[in-house]
């Protein structure tokens, strides 16, 4: 049976060294690769492509949230979130990019194992601590009162795809096509019909009209 190759993505030395040696205890997982930062991590990702990557989230120069897309959104590593804080934007941002699985730094050594061999086996996993939240965020009712309170712009951003969604958050930053390409690692031809076609679906005149609208529909605040 081969091994599950992992790369563990923290900026705190010692908590990588412990992750490293819980991780190692088990014969079938192999540690490949560490990185400091979100930005090193999905580097080392998309040049090791290992099975499975631990995901610290706050973190220098990227964010494990926007490190987690980026994995998801260009190569075959799944993703756990690993944090210390038990917190909602936490939670619901990491599932929005795309994370298997979602546990805290305070989780038993064999939770961890077991959290990498269902996640590597296409399973998710959750800690228990935070899947009552996904659960109440998600059921038909919280749903609908979502619906209810959101505003006409949010609502239309549902035409957009994913990608056209992150364009458009990228636009809302103030930021211009290169420096878009840039981030989404795109080609700047690519940003400019992912820009015009999203412009086109909001019915929206120029890229002025563009932040105006992600600001009304909650993208930026």
């Amino acid at each position: 049976m081969s091994k599950i190759s992992l790369v563990i993505c923290d900026d705190q030395p010692l908590i990588v060294s412990s992750l490293k040696l819980i991780l190692e205890t088990d014969d079938r997982i192999e540690v490949v690769g560490t990185a400091e930062n979100g930005a090193a991590g999905v580097e080392m990702i998309q040049s090791l492509n290992p099975t499975l990557a631990l995901m610290d989230i706050q973190m220098p120069q990227m964010d494990g949230i926007e490190a987690t897309a980026k994995i998801i959104g260009h190569t075959d590593t799944k993703v756990i979130v690993l944090t210390t804080f038990n917190r909602d934007d936490y939670l619901f941002d990491a599932m929005d990019a795309g994370a298997s699985g979602f546990l805290l730094k305070n989780s038993e050594p064999e939770t961890l194992i077991h959290a990498v061999h269902q996640v590597a086996a296409g399973n998710g996993l959750l800690s228990p601590e935070v899947t009552l939240k996904l659960i109440r965020g998600r059921t038909p009712k919280a749903a609908y009162v979502a619906e209810q309170s959101s505003s006409p712009e949010s609502r239309r951003l549902r035409e957009l795809t994913e990608r056209e969604l992150q364009v458009l958050g990228e636009l809302a930053k103030g930021k211009n096509n290169q420096e878009i390409a840039t981030s989404l690692s795109l080609s700047e031809a690519t940003v400019k019909t992912h820009l015009s076609n999203l412009l086109a679906k909001l019915h929206l005149r120029d890229r002025v009209q563009g932040v105006l609208f992600a600001y009304r529909a909650g993208l930026i605040r």
